[in-house]
């Protein structure tokens, strides 16, 4: 058998091996998967090959070292004898991984992760109580005999007949050797997932509304090996009052306290179920609007708009990328301040959503954007968050990907339009279209402005006028609700030295469902806006825990917001920003500093208890 043939049968038997435990994997909890058809199954097995190739890749880069070995040492036994001893080794860990997973599925409802090893590390007595004598014993039968299965299966089809071929000639050693370090340096392509920007995560096997055919195509190793990567003790970080004050604080500036007064003061819409349009828009800030003190005419269309409609005038972005942004908008969810929740798939699981509200009182839900949906885990979250219909770049030909971030936002927004204008459901409509043109290296087909990066601002504007003006035009216009806010704070101007200037961001409601254009001065961020739209459209924000209505009175309006090693909060023009790290504040304005380091602080630790929990 030749070298090559012989790697890549090894890859593959480990795809096959994963691949294979899918369908186990549903059989054993067939309570859960009792409606599942055989379509079902084959669906699983293939969209789980993105995790399974990935780690497959992982498996045999040894191997091919190995083989590289093999063509420059004699005793050749001691190559056999490694080869041995790895794929025990290999074989144990799958086996025990798949094992536990099957038993833990059941009772938490997510993947392996570094959880029950966390429990195991910190108190192995309790980790085991639960389990019966029986149930360990069949356990570790069940581990072994699947251990030894696999172990047999890969030094059969590698280790047999590996020899020393002493006819080859030293140039015929380095050319095998050169092949072979091109094959396992093209491993790092199913490893990392291809060439797009995202790389390898839990969300590139995410394909089905129904979480469980999702959950069944995670590799649990894969997201073993995840979690471990991505690991945060949430319970320990940000311990700042014991748990009953920092209660107490919380309680006195969330909604939770208010609940008995009147929810929308103001009624906003003409009717209760307008087709609503969200648009995310990339790294946009309040500089690039004249209605907001911007010094320049950049965002011209949607200064018109915020003249226009409904403006909020005094908000902030919660976080300071795309990852943390969208959970702030779509969930109520604030950014935390040293990781994306969006990494956790098993937190993000159990956040409330907009659109799962809304999908829940009849509106349908689509997802509309350029780039790879896979980048930090995002489809994953977009799935779980109710949204029917999610597309992005590999929905769009090759040839309109043609900016590093996948289509360029004129041709989201044209698809947009077009399935709008081919829509025959009379069901109201939540469509989500995140811009992504406006973004480093701000390349955009478009020439208005010398400055590329506000050309491209510029350019992303000009895409929400011509949407705007092509929604009148095909008569959708008047029964529209439009939002318009930035995922997370402003790249432009590019240089502002106050974190607070540059979280601040507009918020802007339009559309001919509006009543009256009017200009609103409360203070408010990303995370309010889940609260602000249910209640104006009678649907119960009570999961939203951290959102509050922007136009409820007589309860504490803020916005809290984070960047790494910091937190802040900003109540109208008092604010304060906190450095973790150095434990202190680098950043203050108005008498009330103390009051607002003791309330940004109770909300940071409620926060991770919160997280913790999910």
């Amino acid at each position: 058998m030749s070298l090559i043939l012989r790697l890549c049968i090894l890859y593959l038997l480990f795809v096959f091996v994963f691949a294979i435990q899918k369908p186990l994997f549903m059989l054993f909890h067939s309570d859960i998967y009792a409606n599942a058809t055989f379509t079902d199954f084959i669906e699983v097995i293939y969209n789980g090959l993105p995790l399974d190739n990935s780690m497959a890749g992982y498996l045999t880069i040894i191997p091919g070292f190995l083989l590289i070995a093999s063509q420059w040492v004699k005793k050749i036994c001691v190559i056999q004898n490694i080869s041995k001893i790895y794929f025990t080794i290999i074989a144990i860990i799958i086996s025990f991984a798949l094992c536990l997973d099957l038993v833990l599925y059941e009772y938490w409802g997510f993947r392996l992760d570094m959880t029950p090893f966390f429990y195991f590390t910190t108190s192995p007595e309790a980790a085991m109580a639960s389990a019966t004598y029986l149930q360990i014993i069949i356990g570790l039968i069940s581990v072994t005999v699947i251990a030894i299965s696999i172990s047999w299966l890969l030094n059969k089809s590698f280790t047999s007949k590996l020899k020393y071929d002493f006819n080859y000639n030293t140039k015929t050693r380095i050319k095998n050797t050169g092949i072979l370090v091109l094959l396992i340096g093209a491993l790092f392509i199913p490893i990392r997932g291809g060439f797009t920007v995202a790389t390898m995560n839990l969300s590139a096997v995410y394909y089905s509304q129904n979480q469980e055919l999702n959950h069944a195509a995670i590799n649990p190793l894969f997201s073993f090996m995840y979690s471990a990567t991505h690991q945060n003790n949430f319970s320990s970080q940000f311990r700042y009052f014991d748990n009953d004050k920092a209660t107490d604080i919380f309680k006195e500036i969330t909604s939770s306290s208010y609940s008995s007064l009147p929810d929308s003061i103001t009624c906003i819409l003409k009717n209760k179920r307008p087709d609503i349009y969200l648009i995310i828009l990339e790294s946009f800030s309040s500089h690039l609007l004249k209605s907001l003190n911007g010094r320049e005419p950049i965002a011209t269309h949607i200064d018109s708009l915020a003249t226009t409609g409904i403006l909020f005038s005094n908000f902030y972005a919660n976080g300071i990328r795309t990852d943390r942004g969208i959970p702030a908008i779509l969930s109520g969810y604030p950014a935390l301040p040293n990781t994306s929740i969006m990494k956790y798939v098993d937190k993000t699981d159990n956040l409330p959503s907009i659109a799962r509200s809304l999908k829940q009182n009849g509106w349908e839900t689509t997802y509309y954007y350029g780039g790879d949906a896979n980048f930090t885990n995002m489809h994953a979250y977009l799935v779980s968050s109710g949204f029917r219909h999610i597309i992005s770049d590999k929905d769009f030909p090759i040839g309109e990907r043609l900016s590093k971030w996948g289509v360029h936002d004129h041709l989201v927004f044209n698809r947009c339009l077009n399935d709008i204008s081919s829509c025959e459901s009379s069901a109201p409509q939540f469509r989500v279209i995140q811009t992504s043109s406006s973004h480093e290296p701000f390349e955009v087909p478009f020439k208005k402005l010398d400055n590329n990066r506000a050309n491209a601002f510029a350019y992303t504007d000009s895409c929400v006028g011509d949407f705007t003006n092509h929604l009148k035009d095909i008569g959708k216009w008047e029964n529209s609700l439009i939002i318009l806010v930035p995922d997370h704070y402003g790249a432009y101007p590019q240089k502002l030295h106050s974190k607070i200037d540059r979280h601040r961001i507009p918020l802007i409601f339009t559309g001919g469902a509006i009543t009256n254009a009017m200009r609103i001065a409360t203070t408010g961020s990303q995370i309010d806006i889940a609260a602000t739209i249910l209640s104006q459209l009678d649907i119960s924000h009570k999961e939203f825990i951290f959102s509050k209505n922007l136009f409820k009175e007589h309860i504490p309006h803020y916005a809290f917001i984070t960047s790494p090693s910091m937190f802040g909060m900003v109540e109208n023009d008092n604010y304060i920003i906190y450095d973790f790290d150095s434990d202190n504040i680098i950043e203050t304005n108005g008498n009330n500093s103390q009051h607002l380091l003791k309330n940004s602080k109770a909300f940071v630790q409620k926060l991770y208890d919160d997280i913790d929990n999910r």
